[in-house]
């Protein structure tokens, strides 16, 4: 690895147990700088918690995002008051907890993370356009910035690549658990994909047990969902970039059996 080259490796969705224990084999199988997963599910396959956020910490990561399901443990909010390592989207309004992006600095080396959410078909949230054009004319422009975009719709996803293609170094979409292969870098340096996929079960439905899904679907009757424990899989992109010009340089994707 070239001293001005910035490696990060970025796992979609981690889903429950499953998933953070696939963190823990995966941690040291890549030569990387920064260790970044999202990280919203991964408290019993929906909502995060101090206790599964420090565990993963431990092993490695350097960062976790979220996006919408980040509130739905309540012992989250005061954590994220004084946790930088775990982001909520930037774009929740202004007095919410906790921080839409970090500063990492490691061997020398230094990448924002910046967490986005969408608003087509999620939550009536401040514009994420507007919110990162904000953020990225306040800060020092020497440094590369890394961002997830949390979305549900695709064409969403892939406007927020052309909007920052050139200002960023990598839009990573995440959400929908299912990795697209669409990965590109863009015409102005930006690496691209619209989802990383999940790290979690594959034999599931997007990470939970597919029996009380299946239930669900056909009977229309409420059922209590599991997290899918069989086949898993750790999911995500690799992308390299170069710390002087702050362009991608290659991105790849990856999905490792565990």
């Amino acid at each position: 690895m070239q001293d001005n080259e910035i490696k990060v490796l970025f796992l979609g969705d981690v889903i429950g147990k499953p998933g953070r224990k696939a963190i823990e084999k995966i941690a040291k199988t890549f030569d990387i700088d920064f260790f970044i997963i999202n990280g919203e599910n991964l408290a019993g396959g929906i909502g995060i918690t101090p206790k599964t956020a420090m565990e993963v910490l431990s092993y490695g990561v350097d960062t976790i995002t979220t996006g919408n399901h980040v509130w739905k443990k309540k012992e989250i909010i005061p954590f994220l008051m004084g946790e930088t390592r775990v982001l909520r989207p930037l774009n929740y309004p202004e007095g919410t907890p906790g921080f839409g992006y970090c500063l990492l600095k490691k061997n020398n080396k230094t990448l924002y993370i910046v967490n986005i959410e969408g608003r087509v078909f999620m939550n009536h949230l401040e514009c994420p356009f507007r919110a990162i054009d904000g953020f990225l004319k306040s800060i020092d422009n020497t440094i590369p910035v890394f961002v997830d975009f949390h979305a549900e719709a695709t064409s969403e996803k892939i406007a927020m690549g052309w909007f920052l293609d050139g200002r960023v170094s990598a839009v990573i979409g995440t959400h929908t658990h299912v990795q697209t292969s669409d990965k590109r870098i863009l015409p102005n340096g930006t690496g691209y994909i619209t989802d990383a996929g999940m790290t979690g079960s594959i034999d599931s439905v997007i990470g939970m047990d597919k029996r009380a899904v299946l239930e669900k679907f056909i009977t229309m009757l409420p059922q209590k969902y599991e997290v899918g424990k069989e086949n898993v899989e750790a999911q995500g992109v690799i992308v390299k970039i170069d710390g002087r010009t702050k362009k991608c340089l290659e991105i790849e994707t990856i999905r490792e059996k565990i």
